[in-house]
């Protein structure tokens, strides 16, 4: 089974079983933002880790096998026409050189990691409309002259 049909499945039994990204990652002992990325195909899961997601989502050996190999991460769209996701595109390019100068002025010259990395998704509720709240947590990495 590939990635792609990986997802499929995963989503397609995620909303039959009417579960909660959180619920599937309590199953695995992670955090929902890691395991929704592994179950969309963009991160891998342990051996472990995908036997419990696949365990909850009443899926096969197929589906964890998949779960567990190393993602090729690529993207099919230039920019995305998904509202959400465009609205990132979006941030970044109003906000990118804003966020590189104030990281180069508070660190140096470097980059943050998306390797060493964890957000977490959050909801604030707001009488004037509930706020979406997105953590992004990266190690400092300063470039290096050699």
């Amino acid at each position: 089974m590939n990635k792609a049909d990986m997802k499929e499945a995963i989503l397609e039994a995620k909303f039959e079983k009417d579960l909660t990204w959180k619920e599937i990652a309590k199953a695995a002992d992670l955090s929902k933002e890691y395991v929704c990325s592994a179950c969309l195909g963009m991160n891998h899961l342990g051996k472990k880790q995908a036997e419990a997601v696949t365990e909850i989502l009443g899926l096969g050996d197929e589906v964890s096998t998949a779960l567990q190999r190393f993602p090729h991460k690529t993207w099919s769209q230039t920019i995305p026409t998904d509202p959400v996701i465009y609205r990132w595109y979006e941030i970044v390019g109003v906000y990118g050189e804003t966020i590189k100068e104030l990281i180069h002025e508070k660190f140096g010259d470097g980059i943050m990691s998306a390797i060493d990395f964890s957000m977490d998704i959050d909801k604030q509720e707001d009488p004037k409309g509930d706020r979406v709240v997105v953590t992004l947590n990266g190690k400092f990495l300063p470039y290096k002259a050699w």
